[in-house]
């Protein structure tokens, strides 16, 4: 005589409840990364393959005519060190991001490093600038 179990286990595995997670998980990013302006200098940045992600601190732009920004304020070459060392005082290693248009000469972007080596040897301190990019289509 054969005894069976009177509770059998489903042991079968439904995908529906994850996949609305996905989707939902999928619109909450879109939605939050379409919502973060990371400049609102009109810019096109040099292309590349690299993906390094740093925690901004500050931010520098030069247009396609050459001109600086600090943040969003116009600037000449001695004000962005001014306000570069106001607004990196209290960090021994923060990042300025620099966001170059690509028609740029690669001496303005020079004089901008050379101003953050300027500020890290004359205060001791390791500050690093990152050259903006955006991803090779």
């Amino acid at each position: 005589m054969a005894i069976k179990a009177r509770n059998t286990r489903n042991l079968q595995f439904s995908m529906v409840s994850m996949s609305d997670l996905v989707f939902l998980l999928l619109i909450f990013f879109m939605l939050t990364s379409t919502l973060v302006a990371p400049s609102a200098i009109n810019l096109l940045l040099p292309s590349s393959d690299s993906r390094t992600m740093v925690p901004q601190t500050v931010n520098v732009h030069i247009d396609a005519d050459s001109r600086l920004y600090l943040e969003d304020q116009p600037v000449d070459i001695d004000g962005l060190q001014m306000g570069l060392v106001e607004r990196l005082e209290g960090f021994s290693d923060g990042t300025v991001v620099l966001r170059a248009d690509h028609t740029v000469p690669v001496q303005h972007i020079v004089d901008v490093i050379d101003v953050v080596e300027n500020i890290n040897s004359r205060y001791r301190v390791k500050h690093r600038v990152i050259l903006a990019t955006q991803a090779r289509r």
